[in-house]
């Protein structure tokens, strides 16, 4: 570790026990906006862990949905391989510990909020877990976290990195940082090779590197409410049925231009959206027709007469994507770089986008080539696409490329060692 990176981490250290009170503080007040529960302040804190099994422990953290799901599939994977391991998966954001437990946890794994980032704290975890392996996914590094584990002598991966120019660019300011930091990691998954080179710019060993693509092609299928699929099935029998999914503004507009197209040659169809983000369902709700319903301030299911349902609620894509053959995947027309696609996929809802991807090239261009998603720009060719799929019987199934099967094996052999 050079001086400069040494210096730059203990500064850290120092200011997080220094700003404890502040941490308690900002997440009281998380607590009164109803964005934390008691439960998940006691977990940060270590008030109050999740027991722990006896044997050995594999630790995973992740920020978002995504990246929460993509780990449970990676150690739905290992776990299949090694039957006397058990599995933690923290979050920071409740929605993702919400979307695990609605989905179903792999067998013998756990889930538990991540601690707050001081040192006192991370100690506390670290001592009451014991994990034999530390896997990060993506780029939420919290160094007091990083730095303990790696004190501790545990073997630590990053896994599903992603940089792009601007990540890379937001991240220069904390490059001395990450210089004392990635040297530590066994190993470091890039999505590809701009990410490789990221990291090493970063400070990653180039050895350590492996382009493994995402792993989110593990994610297990989104869950659902299935009393709630039952009612919503027999309600749109019959009907022609379609969805515009992780919406951003303007995409709305987008959208209901095509359903006014499709709505001439199938006049009871149905067009689901479901904003990226909830709060901004009365925006949306302003541009559609007269009456539309919001699922967060109504109980009742849309009618023969509705066109447009408004899907503004966190935690039911499940829902979505099962009652819907088709879907226009936003944040790929406006420029926001896309969204997951595999959620959709893995229910059997084929996946429309536009020319913004840039999040998940490689698994747009994979997926385009295998004929499970398709580009599409003009309003026309989207209602021709979206009518060519309700006129298909047969679901398709994606082919996985399965890239990170053997960077699985050498993740358990360096588990299983230790």
């Amino acid at each position: 570790m050079s001086d400069q990176g040494a210096w730059a981490l203990q500064s850290y250290l120092w200011l997080a026990k220094a700003m404890t009170p502040l941490w308690r503080w900002a997440l009281e007040k998380r607590l009164q906006r109803g964005k934390e529960t008691q439960q998940s302040l006691d977990q940060k804190w270590m008030k109050a862990p999740v027991h722990r099994p006896e044997g050995p422990l594999v630790w995973g953290h992740a920020v978002g949905v995504g990246e929460a799901m993509a780990l449970a599939g990676l150690f739905a994977q290992m776990g299949q391989q090694w039957p006397e391991a058990h599995f933690l998966i923290t979050t920071t954001a409740r929605t993702s510990g919400d979307a695990l437990h609605k989905t179903g946890l792999p067998p013998r794994c756990l889930h538990q909020f991540a601690p707050v980032d001081t040192p006192a704290t991370v100690a506390c975890f670290l001592d009451y877990w014991r994990p034999g392996l530390a896997v990060w996914c993506e780029m939420d590094l919290w160094p007091a976290l990083i730095h303990a584990t790696a004190e501790r002598g545990i073997p630590h991966v990053l896994v599903n990195a992603r940089l792009d120019v601007a990540a890379l660019s937001k991240r220069r300011w904390g490059r001395a940082i990450y210089k004392s930091l990635l040297p530590g990691f066994k190993s470091l998954w890039a999505q590809n090779t701009a990410t490789r080179d990221g990291l090493i710019a970063l400070g990653a060993k180039p050895e350590s590197i492996l382009v493994t693509g995402t792993i989110k092609t593990l994610s297990p299928p989104l869950g659902c409410d299935e009393n709630q699929l039952t009612q919503w099935r027999a309600s749109l029998l019959g009907r022609h049925v379609w969805l515009l999914a992780s919406s951003h503004s303007d995409e709305e507009a987008l959208a209901l231009q095509v359903h006014k197209l499709l709505r001439q040659q199938h006049p009871n169809a149905l067009l689901l959206i479901a904003p990226r983000a909830p709060a901004r369902g009365g925006e949306v709700q302003t541009l559609c027709p007269k009456g539309t319903l919001l699922r967060s301030t109504s109980v009742e299911l849309p009618c023969e007469d509705d066109s447009v349902y408004i899907a503004d609620t966190i935690g039911e894509m499940g829902l979505w994507y099962r009652l819907a053959p088709v879907a226009m995947l936003g944040g790929s027309w406006a420029p926001v770089g896309g969204h997951n696609p595999h959620e959709a996929l893995a229910l059997g809802c084929h996946v429309l986008h536009g020319p913004n991807v840039w999040n998940f090239a490689e698994s747009y261009e994979d997926l385009d080539t295998q004929g499970m998603s398709k580009e599409v720009k003009e309003i026309q060719d989207l209602a021709q696409a979206i009518s060519r799929t309700w006129q298909q019987t047969t679901p398709r199934t994606v082919t996985s490329t399965q890239q990170t099967l053997e960077p699985l094996k050498s993740l358990l052999r360096l588990a299983q060692t230790d």
